[in-house]
């Protein structure tokens, strides 16, 4: 706190001592006033704030202790220095325990009481901006970071709630777009690490050599280029969260090296001869079938039961369309800021086309349309001629030949396919029903794919 903007009450009986103090800190740039007794000075703190209060200790009336205690119950923010001719031990441990920040004896150096005014004000600075970034972060660890009130997205919330106080490793799984490091973020944001960063990291951007580097850090001369020491993000996640994104595509010999760090909580630098003490919570993610990739030998089993304690699954978009409202006005109202771009509204027709869409690309998908149609909106209102995309419509060939409830499913499962481009885990997803359900009914009904991607029903008829 600059001087200028600090102002200091100096209390003490002896107009000799005010006077002093007066000019010498008014000479720092301070605004100043005096009070000769214990009752002008309350005065004067209910008339205007104050930072700093230097008080002396033997006055007559009400002393020194008695109008710090006051002082404490009317702003305990107020710093308060004590001054007295008459120092003693106990007479400093009764002060310091009723909240002073320090004491000074008399005759007073003007040096030696300027610099603790300066430290004083100093840490009352440090104190406020802590517990403003507390209050914040409290703020925003409130909020609700993910965005849904179907079903699927308030278990996804209460899982959230169930493992964020703890310290448990978690492995959130979901196709790319899902909305896996938001999750994450909202993780840490109500733990207790929340005061501590996040880093994330994305496994599958980097190839391995590059990787080691970013994760454990180098020493200087490590290899060539390393012209100095750099700290890994496992090092810059200390006290906080670790985030590593696309699990699944690591090399064997980073698994065994990230298994060790998580096991002992220590990492060795490239080029270094002494681990290093770390302290950092994991949070995983992958759009990988991580058993398979144990099964088949690509992932290290002790790995996976070390990171797959407590596993989050976030669903699709299309499996939640009745949040595609809520996320779209979301985006619009975020981007409006960002653009500065009056858009207020998303009409009905565009509602209807946003929620026909299957959205391969999740909310990352949603998110990208409607920068696009703020982009290309001139009525203030998103429509649906704005939206990049098209919904596919039936193929003629996929109406039912009869009314039965057979052809109706054969139909119905060909338009799936179609508009999935037959991707067999999405179609039977939208479908409700398992993958191998969904190719015996394939052979059942003889439906084959075209080369538009859309199912031929010209087929044998169902058995």
């Amino acid at each position: 706190m600059p001087p200028q903007q600090a102002s200091i009450l100096i209390v003490d009986d002896e107009l000799s001592v005010r006077d002093s103090l007066l000019h010498w800190f008014r000479k720092d740039g301070f605004n100043v006033a005096t009070a000769a007794s214990a009752t002008l000075a309350l005065q004067a703190l209910e008339l205007g704030p104050f930072d700093i209060v230097l008080l002396d200790i033997k006055m007559p009336g009400m002393d020194g202790m008695e109008l710090q205690s006051r002082i404490h119950a009317l702003n305990p923010k107020i710093v308060v220095i004590m001054m007295t001719a008459f120092a003693s031990v106990d007479t400093a441990v009764r002060a310091l325990k009723q909240g002073a920040f320090d004491y000074v004896t008399k005759p007073i150096d003007p040096d030696e009481l300027s610099h603790l005014v300066s430290r004083a004000l100093k840490e009352r600075r440090l104190e406020d901006e802590n517990s403003q970034l507390k209050e914040t972060i409290a703020e925003l660890s409130s909020a609700d970071f993910v965005i849904g009130e179907s079903p699927a997205m308030h278990k996804v919330m209460e899982m959230i709630r169930q493992v964020a106080q703890t310290n448990a490793t978690v492995m959130i799984r979901g196709e790319s777009g899902t909305g896996k490091e938001l999750v994450a973020r909202t993780i840490h944001a109500n733990s207790a690490r929340k005061y501590f960063p996040i880093v994330p990291i994305n496994c599958g951007a980097l190839p391995d050599s590059l990787l080691e580097s970013e994760l454990f850090g180098h020493e200087k001369g490590a290899f060539t280029g390393a012209n100095f020491r750099r700290k890994g993000r496992l090092e810059m996640a200390d006290g906080g969260t670790l985030f590593l994104d696309e699990i699944g595509t690591i090399t064997p010999k980073m698994q065994v090296d990230l298994l060790r760090a998580i096991e002992t909580n220590e990492v060795m630098r490239l080029g270094g001869s002494r681990p290093v003490h770390v302290d950092f919570r994991i949070i995983c993610a992958t759009n990988e079938d991580l058993e398979k990739l144990v099964a088949d030998g690509r992932f290290r089993q002790d790995l996976y039961y070390r990171i797959n304690v407590f596993s989050i699954a976030l669903p699709a978009l299309r499996q939640r369309r009745e949040d595609i409202p809520a996320l779209a006005r979301h985006f619009m109202g975020k981007l409006a800021l960002e653009m500065d771009k009056r858009v207020s509204d998303i009409s009905p027709e565009a509602n209807q086309k946003l929620m026909a869409y299957d959205w391969p690309g999740n909310v990352r998908e949603l998110a990208n349309a409607i920068e696009r149609a703020m982009v290309v909106s001139r009525t203030g209102i998103i429509r649906p001629e704005d939206l990049p995309f098209a919904v596919p419509e039936a193929p003629a060939s996929a109406m039912p030949a009869s009314d039965s409830l057979a052809d109706m499913e054969k139909a119905h499962i060909a338009v799936v396919l179609g508009k999935t481009r037959w991707n067999i885990t999405q179609a039977a997803d939208l479908l409700q029903i398992d993958r191998a359900t969904l190719y015996n009914k394939i052979k059942r009904y003889g439906l084959q794919r075209t080369e538009g991607g859309d199912a031929d029903t010209s087929g044998s008829k169902p058995t």
